[in-house]
């Protein structure tokens, strides 16, 4: 029987920031757990950076995953958005890094091909497609963009291994 491998999604985002975690066993991808941390949106940035800092932190340490996945940011014409955007990402990446975790980066468009099969997918398109590949999850917006950052990960995980493989024997 195959090692079971748990990964963090992480959907990265100053007021919500959506965290999703599943199994992953050979092929078969199974729900963990899943939630959204909220930062007040009245504090400081440093705190509210702070607070996604520790909350990601705590989901690391009660659930122990081996490895992370981030949303990469994508290119908005609200420079001052992509800005703040990229300071929760960091906060957000700098939880599993602390925990010696790797994390792998994913492009909003690779996320949705790997789910939907379609780079335009909407958020419905998402939520309901992580419905059905994970059964028993009911998760909320943010929640299922994590879960679908997982699931891409998940994906792509065996390739990397594979391809990291082939590359110490070749050398």
């Amino acid at each position: 029987m195959s090692e079971m491998i748990r990964i963090l999604g992480i959907d990265p985002g100053l007021r919500r920031c959506g965290w999703g975690l599943v199994d992953v066993r050979g092929s078969k991808i199974s729900y963990h757990a899943c939630g959204t941390i909220i930062p007040d949106t009245k504090a400081q940035m440093s705190v509210r950076l702070l607070h996604i800092f520790h909350e990601m932190r705590a989901v690391i340490e009660r659930y122990n995953p081996d490895r992370a996945a981030i949303e990469d940011t994508f290119m908005n014409s609200n420079a001052a958005s992509a800005l703040k955007l990229g300071a929760a990402r960091a906060a957000a990446m700098l939880a599993p890094a602390d925990a010696g975790l790797g994390v792998e980066n994913y492009a909003p468009r690779a996320i949705k091909k790997a789910i939907v099969g379609t780079g335009r997918a909407d958020k419905d398109q998402m939520a309901a497609m992580v419905a059905m590949l994970l059964p028993g999850c009911s998760a909320k917006a943010d929640e299922a963009d994590a879960l679908a950052i997982a699931i891409c990960c998940a994906n792509h995980a065996p390739l990397a291994s594979a391809l990291a493989t082939s590359l110490e024997r070749a050398s």
